[in-house]
């Protein structure tokens, strides 16, 4: 193994890593949205400053690589398509963080009946199914896996879309619940943003696997889905 390819096995190691933070952040955040447990709020909330450190020091060994060795061809390609994969992975640890703040401000016990009209718990179950495999599409350049994620990403816009009229039909149900109401929809606006970010590490997967962009395409055919 070469001086480069160990700095980009280093790089890969440390994208894990962050991944499995940002893993946490998203497990925790619905036992605490079931369960109100406010030290786990807490805990999701404290892991955002450690992600925001690997993702400067991804940044930072993606640069030392560019300087020091010139990367051509599919290491190009690799590198570019990490440099947009660790941003993304930080938006989603920064949208878990949002949503524990929400859940925080919702207090506990949220509605079981404002869970369930709302399908959130059905969206977190997907958006986390979602993060796993494409953890997984990205170790084992599974490019196969990464556009199956592009269409699952629909089911959380499908949700994502029908939020306002069902928390309007729930608050004038139950007038005294609006704050929930409020906060459940913000988690769920998070949520839909994450199935985007994870998309988008999809279709960086495609890009460096393939040397394909798809990102553009999708939006288009995402643009055509009927609402």
């Amino acid at each position: 193994m070469n001086h480069l390819d160990k700095e980009l096995l280093a790089i890969k190691d440390k994208v894990n890593e962050m991944w499995s933070l940002v893993e946490f952040q998203m497990l925790a955040g619905k036992d605490a949205l079931l369960n109100g447990d406010e030290e786990l709020l807490r805990k999701i909330i404290k892991r955002g400053k450690k992600v925001n450190a690997y993702d400067i020091k991804i940044d930072r060994m993606c640069e030392n690589i560019f300087a020091l060795y010139n990367p051509v061809a599919v290491d190009l390609r690799w590198l570019m398509a990490i440099l947009k994969i660790n941003a993304n992975i930080e938006r989603i640890g920064d949208s878990s963080e949002g949503i524990a703040q929400l859940i925080r401000e919702a207090n506990f016990p949220v509605d079981p009946e404002l869970l369930e009209t709302t399908r959130v718990l059905e969206m977190y179950d997907a958006a986390e199914s979602m993060l796993a495999d494409v953890q997984r599409a990205f170790y084992e350049e599974n490019t196969e896996l990464a556009r199956d994620l592009i269409k699952r990403d629909k089911l959380l816009n499908k949700i994502h879309v029908k939020t306002d009229k069902v928390i309007i039909r729930y608050i004038q149900a139950h007038p005294d619940n609006i704050n929930q109401s409020l906060k459940v929809s913000g988690i769920i606006r998070k949520l839909e943003r994450i199935g985007d970010q994870i998309t988008n590490i999809a279709e960086e997967i495609i890009f460096y696997v393939d040397a394909k962009v798809v990102k553009h395409k999708q939006k288009k055919k995402r643009g055509k889905d009927p609402q």
